[in-house]
């Protein structure tokens, strides 16, 4: 059922991917390139983004798709029948969703990030309600507030060091670590500058950036976050 899920998901995210693939101060796409119209019920955000012209953007939706797919299923196998898999389902397209963007346009936009982080401490709450949930909702609050507080003081004594969607998207990123405690926080968001620091200095061996080119460091954040969710969900 989860890579159902994932897969059936992943075939709506290329839409809302390309709409948004816009810089901050430029309105969302409502057509392609080319100026035409894209097909479909008015301008939807579902689906495919493919135009009228007959041509696609954004990105591979089978791509989306196999990653959805994959993503589901890793964590129902490693969270089992608890909780909050229904929560991280439910996140796991927000979050691909996030990446999709950050990769192509280096934003992470306020209209996917705010409704992510009150998603995740929405739906822990309701996840610690019931019975069979291994996490502290009471530690996701305040890992939350923790992770946001610490990356809004980085950004204001290094404002080169990442953006600040990256901000804005801590505190989602301290919900869902925070979720099974401190030591988990702190190895997710960890795993998270790894993923970023090797991504960059991949890009600086093969000579496509220099030490000083911006990357898109949100997709890496994430990855660190679903990384501690594994070793999380592992351990209780």
């Amino acid at each position: 059922m989860a890579i159902l899920w994932g897969a059936g998901v992943g075939l709506l995210i290329p839409r809302a991917a390309y709409r948004l693939s816009v810089a901050p101060e430029d309105p969302w796409r409502t057509a392609c390139p080319a100026g035409h119209p894209l097909d479909g019920i008015g301008n939807g955000w579902l689906g495919r983004a493919r135009c009228t012209g007959g041509d696609t953007f954004g990105p591979s939706t089978p791509a989306i798709a196999l990653v959805m797919a994959v993503v589901c299923a890793v964590l129902a196998t490693a969270v089992g029948a608890r909780p909050e898999l229904l929560v991280w389902l439910l996140l796991a397209p927000i979050a691909v969703l996030l990446a999709a963007v950050d990769f192509a346009v280096h934003r992470l936009p306020d209209v996917v990030v705010l409704p992510l982080t009150a998603s995740a401490l929405g739906g822990l709450g309701g996840a610690a309600l019931l019975p069979g949930a291994d996490g502290s909702w009471r530690t996701a609050l305040l890992g939350s507030l923790t992770l946001g507080a610490c990356y809004l003081v980085v950004f204001l004594i290094n404002p080169r060091g990442f953006g600040f969607g990256d901000v804005k998207l801590a505190p989602a990123l301290g919900a869902v670590l925070g979720w099974y405690g401190w030591g988990i926080l702190l190895i997710g968001t960890f795993a998270g500058y790894l993923f970023g620091a090797l991504f960059g200095a991949s890009l600086i061996l093969a000579r496509r950036a220099g030490r000083k080119t911006a990357i898109p460091f949100g997709p890496f954040l994430l990855a660190g976050a679903f990384v501690g969710i594994l070793l999380g969900s592992r351990a209780l």
